[in-house]
């Protein structure tokens, strides 16, 4: 498999993490329309104490391409809560851009195409094999719960993150990580 490197400009202040704690991979998707403008929303710094954005390690563009930001060896900030022992994978695909909390705009509506779930595999493949005390595969959906205030009508109660989302093909890839 081609992965291509693109280091984040502030991947070395990003905590550094012995590879055995490595247990858990999250997929995600980016929630917008293209790989660049996953990168520049990475390239922003919203942790001042840290001088770091958030990121997953990976990002798998529609044409099956992969990019890496982060090394697997630092911690990103991509799901609260379990990023120490976390590798984040980001899957280029609208989700609920532009109106991600809008009430009536929480059903995804772009597929992923076969390159891209493809490419997800093999990736995932490979990380097991790198890692064989990996044994989680979780959605973002799966380990961020939380419910905020919709933007477009306070009254109404809507998922923080839904991702990868309802058009994500789950069961088939959880199967195929069982099967690893």
């Amino acid at each position: 498999m081609t992965i291509q490197e693109q280091l984040l400009p502030y991947h070395s202040k990003l905590k550094l993490r012995n590879a055995n704690q490595i247990d858990t991979v999250v997929l995600h998707c980016t929630e917008l329309p293209t790989l660049q403008m996953a990168r520049e929303f990475g390239e922003q710094i919203v942790h001042k104490e840290s001088g770091t954005g958030n990121s997953g390690h990976y990002y798998i563009d529609r044409d099956g391409s992969v990019v890496r930001y982060a090394e697997d060896n630092r911690v990103t900030h991509h799901v609260i809560g379990h990023n120490e022992n976390s590798i984040g994978i980001e899957l280029v695909n609208l989700g609920r851009y532009p109106n991600w909390f809008h009430a009536r705009n929480q059903t995804p509506t772009e597929a992923y195409p076969q390159s891209q779930l493809d490419a997800l595999k093999e990736l995932l493949r490979e990380l097991k094999a790198r890692y064989p005390q990996m044994a989680t595969l979780a959605r973002h959906s799966d380990l961020d719960t939380k419910w905020v205030a919709a933007e477009d009508d306070p009254t109404v109660q809507i998922r923080r993150k839904i991702d990868p989302g309802s058009l994500f093909p789950w069961d088939d890839i959880l199967a195929f990580w069982n099967s690893l």
